[in-house]
């Protein structure tokens, strides 16, 4: 199998199975578990290393332990300058120190080619990418789920153009599938504790409204911000089209929380979507 070699192992997360395995179930053990009445279907999760929002990630993969899930598409953005507007991988996994996550790569080819029809241009492969925000969620996935194949997605483009177009095409790719849709997110980079608690409340209010264009316009507003934008409108608009009724915030945090500095941080939220009444 050809397996994408992990460019954050050892840095991010670690490198060790053991400990790694150890530190995730730590965290997911340690995390809140008001699980929502009905059929999770979403997520939001941060995507920094695991020192800084692990606590909060687990708060969000908690409420996936057990679920009987196939497929799980992440959707992260892609913070490196390739040219695409949509990426995903080349390989035929990923790879964790946890074990390869294999890629669902039939589901991955109808994915790209019905976006060539509606955007003119599917999802462009690369091999060996750097990118961490995808893979930082692997590891809480593999303990959650167990097996499961993975649709991964990297945005460049983040408008509402484009995550109308993704999203349509993801929940029919994915309608008759065991799906958990992820969408990987930091929030505000870089602001004072104070402030960075009013622009993710912001941000987090537009997801707990089930707000997907809310969500791309509060960082064109100035009020609220968000790396992943892209990312959690498509998963706001996926689950909405698969029958996702409902949407809470389950988790805030900061940097500072991990460092101590309060002067500059970065926020990190946690959120579920699902279908209520679902068994």
């Amino acid at each position: 199998m050809d397996v994408r070699p992990s460019p954050i192992a050892g840095k991010w997360y670690p490198a060790d199975p053991d400990r790694l395995r150890e530190s995730v179930d730590a965290l997911l053990d340690s995390a809140p578990a008001e699980a929502p009445t009905g059929d999770v279907l979403g997520l939001l999760a941060p995507h920094a290393g695991h020192r800084y929002s692990g606590r909060i990630a687990a708060s969000a993969f908690r409420l996936a332990r057990g679920l009987p899930v196939d497929t799980v598409a992440v959707l992260s953005p892609m913070h490196h300058p390739y040219r695409d507007p949509l990426l995903t991988t080349a390989h035929e996994a990923y790879g964790t120190p946890l074990g390869a996550v294999p890629v669902d790569r039939e589901a991955v080819e109808a994915l790209s080619s019905r976006l060539r029809q509606t955007l003119g241009a599917g999802l462009a492969p690369v091999k060996a990418d750097p990118e961490h925000s995808l893979e930082i969620e692997l590891p809480f996935l593999q303990r959650v789920l167990g097996s499961f194949r993975l649709v991964p997605v990297m945005l460049r483009a983040q408008t509402l153009q484009v995550a109308r177009a993704l999203s349509e095409a993801l929940a029919a790719t994915l309608q008759d599938r065991r799906v958990l849709l992820v969408a990987s997110s930091d929030l505000s980079h870089f602001y004072s504790q104070s402030e960075a608690e009013k622009l993710d409340r912001e941000m987090l209010d537009r997801v707990e409204a089930f707000d997907p264009q809310g969500v791309l316009a509060a960082e064109e507003q100035g009020i609220g911000y968000a790396c992943g934008r892209g990312a959690i409108a498509v998963m706001l608009l996926a689950a909405r089209i698969l029958g996702a009724t409902h949407s809470r915030v389950v988790d805030h945090g900061t940097s500072g929380d991990a460092t101590g500095d309060y002067g500059s941080v970065v926020g990190y939220g946690a959120a579920v979507v699902w279908k209520e009444g679902a068994t």
